[in-house]
């Protein structure tokens, strides 16, 4: 019987209201203080998490670009597309070999 009353007191709100009451609210405005800490840290969690995809996925994205454009450079210094390149400008490739030429020093 006494468990009743007392379960009964809690739904009352009697501990609320009773002789040491600042204490129970004490305890009350500080359990609801870490509910809406750990809330609004749940939620910056969340918030990174996406921002850490969408930024995962520019990544992706700006990485096949950059393959995409390098491969395109590859094929544009070819030596056979260089070659097309300078015989539309009237340019043509030298018949005798470029020579080395060696400068001995003093010393």
């Amino acid at each position: 019987m006494k468990m009743k009353k007392g379960i009964l007191d809690i739904l009352k709100g009697k501990f609320l209201v009773s002789g040491d009451a600042p204490k129970n609210w004490l305890f009350l405005f500080f359990a609801s203080f870490l509910a809406a800490m750990m809330i609004s840290s749940s939620h910056h969690a969340d918030k990174k998490v996406h921002e850490i995809a969408q930024l995962n996925e520019t990544v992706r994205g700006l990485r096949s670009e950059f393959v995409e454009t390098r491969r395109s450079l590859q094929q544009l210094k070819l030596e056979s597309n260089l070659k097309q390149a300078i015989a539309d400008k009237g340019l043509k490739p030298s018949q005798n070999p470029p020579q080395k030429i060696i400068i001995k020093s003093r010393d």
